[in-house]
């Protein structure tokens, strides 16, 4: 049996944050990244990590780069 995996809350509190920062909603990010709102509700919540493609997809919805994340990640670290 698999164990189950560690959901990565540094990265629920980025997402959520860059949401905000770009003012745009949950349903209308869902909306834009082709996602359903419960999927990225549980993703910013902390409840479920995202897959590579899914990640992708919001990013590419709100309009920042993987590096943009990996530096509000760095940001959250210190």
């Amino acid at each position: 049996m698999t164990p189950p995996t560690k959901v990565d809350q540094k990265l629920a509190r980025a997402l959520r944050n860059l949401r905000e920062q770009h003012g745009v909603t949950q349903e209308d990010l869902a909306h834009a990244a082709d996602v359903t709102t419960t999927a990225l509700s549980r993703i910013e919540g902390g409840k479920a990590n995202p897959t590579w493609t899914t990640l992708a997809r919001i990013l590419a919805a709100l309009g920042v780069s993987l590096a943009e994340l990996e530096a509000t990640l760095a940001r959250a670290k210190r």
